[in-house]
């Protein structure tokens, strides 16, 4: 790896890590696109697809788990939410990163399109309640917890991704949590299923080291200032930069996969 793809890389992971702190997500839908993107425009290397899977998976633990500590300080995590959504999306994303190996290229491309796709078409749905302004979480439906979280799981796990760009808005729409507490409480439940997702790909040697290396190390100090904007911003500025990134990422991906 020569010294310019590692400063490259060392910069998309910090842009990701930002993102991921910033919304409540692992960073995967941005760090996938620029990892698989980025590097070549700019002419200082190029990564294969599941090698962008795998470098992303550790970059969403890093992001997930920094981001996470970040807005727990203000109370914004659910601890019942975490573990309940946690065990089972990490299930679901040892069992669709342990799948993936024997996945091809453009299937993992085409799952990952799904999911934004999915996300954008959620981040509005239930807007109003933002503005009443409620952080507390209501009781909430464990089964229904568990079957988004294990899903998001499976299909996180398949293309190296968090998982956090979906869960967010499915928790909003299909659980009824509010935003603040949502994205809190992915980021913790996104690390958890990041760690599952990470040994499944470390196993089945998926995993390069010194790209990821220059990655994770961007991650940090990224989701730490993603998080400390996003307390700055009102709802609905959180869910319009949410539905502006899944959507030009959504509008990359189909493009790139539809022109193969």
């Amino acid at each position: 790896m020569t010294l310019a793809f590692g400063v490259t890389l060392l910069g998309l992971g910090f842009a990701g890590a930002f993102v991921a702190g910033l919304l409540g997500a692992g960073g995967a839908f941005v760090m996938i696109p620029l990892l698989l993107y980025v590097p070549p425009l700019l002419g200082v290397g190029q990564l294969d697809v599941k090698a962008v899977a795998g470098v992303t998976m550790a970059q969403v633990l890093v992001a997930a788990s920094a981001g996470m500590l970040a807005h727990r300080r203000h109370g914004a995590v659910n601890a019942e939410l975490v573990w309940v959504g946690g065990a089972a999306m990490a299930t679901g994303s040892l069992v669709g990163a342990l799948a993936s190996k024997y996945a091809s290229d453009r299937a993992l491309l085409f799952v990952f399109a799904v999911m934004v796709t999915v996300a954008a078409a959620l981040v509005f749905v239930g807007a109003g309640r933002d503005a009443r302004g409620d952080d507390a979480p209501p009781a909430f439906s464990r089964v229904r917890v568990g079957v988004v979280a294990g899903g998001v799981g499976l299909a996180a796990g398949l293309v190296g991704a968090g998982g956090g760009f979906l869960l967010v808005p499915l928790f909003l729409v299909v659980v009824d949590i509010p935003i603040r507490v949502t994205i809190g409480s992915s980021l913790a439940i996104t690390a958890l299923g990041a760690v599952a997702g990470f040994t499944g790909k470390l196993l089945t040697g998926q995993i390069p080291l010194a790209p990821t290396l220059a990655v994770v190390a961007g991650a940090v100090p990224g989701a730490q200032l993603g998080a400390a904007v996003s307390r700055r911003l009102p709802p609905l500025g959180l869910r319009v930069a949410l539905f502006a990134f899944v959507t030009l990422t959504a509008i990359k991906v189909w493009t790139d996969l539809l022109s193969r």
